[in-house]
């Protein structure tokens, strides 16, 4: 497995990648970060276009995962429920061992499953050293703290490389 920062292409939201694209591809599980990239930090309840696109996403025999680094008790399992999708809350990413207990729990391989985030030195560097298809969001809201400025900017080359190799 190669351990690379560059994503398979930059995507506007999580609602623009279509489930179409990636059940042609081969994809039949979704993992997915929360915070900035399913919703803005502290939203509690998913909202309908999130729904609208999970449903797309099962339409087509793709479950969906949430996959959290979250510390806050409960707020990952909380939406997850709200959502009626399994959920692993403090993962532990960039390292593998979360991404692997989530395929290992929902039955499927690496190659069979795409991880989408928000953040290149979590969501992106952890699903490529997991063998994901490691997919990139733009961050929904940056406001609130000053060090998420701050990794976004030193995110941006590859953030670059990534919108030049394009999965979808």
């Amino acid at each position: 497995m190669s351990l690379s920062p560059i994503p398979r292409g930059v995507y506007p939201s999580v609602t623009a990648i279509s489930p179409e694209k990636l059940a042609r591809r081969g994809v039949r599980l979704v993992l997915a970060d929360l915070d900035n990239t399913l919703v803005p930090y502290k939203v509690t309840t998913p909202p309908p276009e999130i729904i609208a696109w999970k449903d797309g996403l099962a339409a087509r025999g793709i479950r969906l995962f949430l996959l959290s680094n979250s510390r806050k008790p409960g707020r990952a399992q909380h939406f997850a429920q709200q959502l009626g999708i399994p959920c692993q809350g403090r993962a532990g990413k960039p390292r593998r061992a979360g991404y692997l207990r989530a395929m290992e729990r929902m039955g499927c391989s690496p190659r069979e499953t795409a991880m989408v985030g928000d953040q290149i030195f979590t969501d992106i560097l952890g699903a490529s050293n997991a063998g994901v298809i490691p997919l990139l969001v733009r961050p929904i809201r940056l406001a609130g703290n000053p060090g998420r400025y701050l990794r976004y900017a030193a995110e941006t080359p590859f953030r670059l490389l990534g919108s030049r190799r394009p999965f979808l």
